[in-house]
């Protein structure tokens, strides 16, 4: 069994930060790394260390895996922490930190490769009696033949690149007419994007809700699942609010969910923190989607409903600590949303924005939580993700959950960019996100840039119409004083007296 006494954060801004702070409370020094960008980040100041890696551009510092890795033999470390982007799911990344002797706080580079790949991750849990999404078990090399399979599943359906996320490598063909062009678009975003052109066709399921579901596992083979995570509102594949748990999982879903993804976890032998995504169709049929081997964004609802500090156990287990606790001891405290602020205009298709934070002053108050690398007065820069912060509530069910989470975007001050928090703050408020009836489609469905700025002018509106009436009655108020012939002096020694 390992002991880690110092460990380095191989990423930037909030999760960096999130973890130094774990890192901390378990009496572990810790190391940050930074881009010229990001000198004067918050992680660089919270870290014990930090070394500059090179100039902005990611691939020119937080990608530098062999500097990375020198820096740690420099400065005596004994593990890395790849948080999520970047590095985290590089199976090349984890293999030389462990032929350097180094600790990878994350699975085996093994795990990572199998569940890198969505037709190896498919091939792998096939043993285990999971629900699979109708559609190929390999790469499609043949025209002819893929529109044959296209047929048999029957359109609409999905070409996927094998190799691929965050909606890259992804085309929905809704006719057979389309097929060839839409292939051939997907294999060439593929290759440019991930650099493996395989692609595979699934059944597209057009009213999809995603739910995912966090496991736990240790090096001595045991696994448990932290329940589940609504990860529905989404814009361009990228989630926008989770909550936990899911609205509309019940405690049997949620039992067959969590005993699907620890059958997904055994067929790669993971270990350490991971998270199996779900596709859930209209009748709440799930679909295994894929593993993500690493820390997600919205882990902390998570940590809110169970109490359990993701970092600090992945640190324990990456130490080859047995888990704590058994699936028996797992129980949900009440219910958590978190919305991610980006740097982006709303009202402007989401443009990504950049600029100084000329006011930054976050909400607080109990069930807040903010996880940032921000302050006042600090720039956004253009080389990484324009996520500013993740803004998290807790509350003892949904509904208060919800209402504070409204309550904590309205004390929320951020001027000198664009962001997201109107947007969330009017999903939150919409009726089918408060019923649960929503799917990844609710950002088209219900959502358009002016309906902010209608917002808006009605709140200037509301404004005038406040101010009109206050001064009317300030005026009406005053007429008495005049009238009954009593001065504003002698009204002054009255109430003194």
């Amino acid at each position: 069994m390992a002991q880690i006494n110092k460990i380095l954060i191989a990423n930037r801004g909030e999760i960096a930060l999130r973890i130094i702070r774990s890192a901390k409370e378990m009496g572990i020094k810790t190391v940050a790394i930074f881009s010229e960008a990001d000198r004067n980040a918050l992680h660089v100041r919270h870290a014990d260390e930090a070394v500059c890696i090179g100039p902005p551009p990611s691939s020119e510092s937080y990608l530098q895996a062999d500097k990375i890795i020198s820096i740690c033999k420099d400065l005596g470390v004994d593990a890395i922490h790849p948080g999520y982007g970047f590095l985290s799911e590089n199976t090349d990344f984890a293999k030389k930190i462990s032929d350097a002797g180094l600790i990878f706080v994350g699975p085996s580079a093994e795990a990572i490769e199998v569940m890198g790949s969505k037709l190896a991750a498919k091939n792998a849990v096939s043993k285990y009696d999971i629900p699979m999404v109708p559609g190929t078990d390999k790469a499609i090399t043949n025209i002819k033949e893929a529109k044959k399979t296209a047929q048999s599943i029957g359109y609409p359906i999905l070409i996927k690149a094998s190799a691929g996320g965050g909606g890259k490598g992804m085309r929905v063909v809704e006719k057979e007419e389309d097929f060839e062009e839409q292939m051939e678009r997907a294999v060439s975003e593929a290759l440019s994007s991930f650099g493996d052109g395989a692609v595979f066709i699934e059944k597209y399921i057009s009213s999809p809700k995603h739910i995912e579901i966090q496991v736990l596992g240790d090096q001595q083979g045991n696994i448990v699942y932290l329940f589940e995570r609504e990860c529905s509102i989404q814009r361009r594949h990228q989630k926008v609010i989770e909550e936990a748990p899911s609205p509309v999982v019940s405690p049997k879903m949620r039992e067959a969910m969590g005993t699907a993804a620890i059958g997904v976890a055994k067929a790669c032998n993971y270990y350490g923190a991971g998270t199996v995504e779900f596709i859930v169709d209209e009748q709440l049929n799930f679909y295994f989607l894929e593993m993500n081997t690493r820390l997600q964004v919205e882990h902390p609802v998570t940590e809110n409903i169970t109490g359990i500090d993701l970092v600090k156990e992945q640190i324990r287990i990456a130490e080859g600590k047995p888990l704590g606790f058994e699936q028996k001891d797992l129980k949900i405290h009440g219910h958590s949303v978190e919305v991610r602020v980006y740097a982006e205009d709303p009202k402007n298709n989401f443009l990504p924005d950049i600029g100084t934070l000329q006011t930054y002053i976050r909400p607080q108050g109990p069930g807040i939580r903010v996880d940032d690398g921000f302050e006042q007065g600090m720039d956004i820069p253009i080389y990484y993700d324009p996520m500013i912060s993740k803004l998290i509530s807790h509350g003892k069910d949904r509904e208060e959950a919800i209402q504070r989470m409204i309550r904590a975007i309205d004390e929320y001050e951020i001027t000198g960019i664009a962001t997201t928090l109107d947007c969330c703050k009017y999903v939150l408020n919409h009726e089918a996100f408060l019923s649960g009836k929503f799917d990844t489609n609710f950002i088209d469905k219900h959502f358009k840039g002016e309906y902010l700025e209608e917002e808006a002018s009605m709140d200037t509106k509301s404004i005038a119409a406040a101010l009109a009436s206050h001064l009317m009655t300030q005026s009406t108020e005053s007429k008495p004083l005049i009238n009954n012939g009593t001065s504003a002096q002698k009204q002054k020694s009255k109430w003194k007296n």
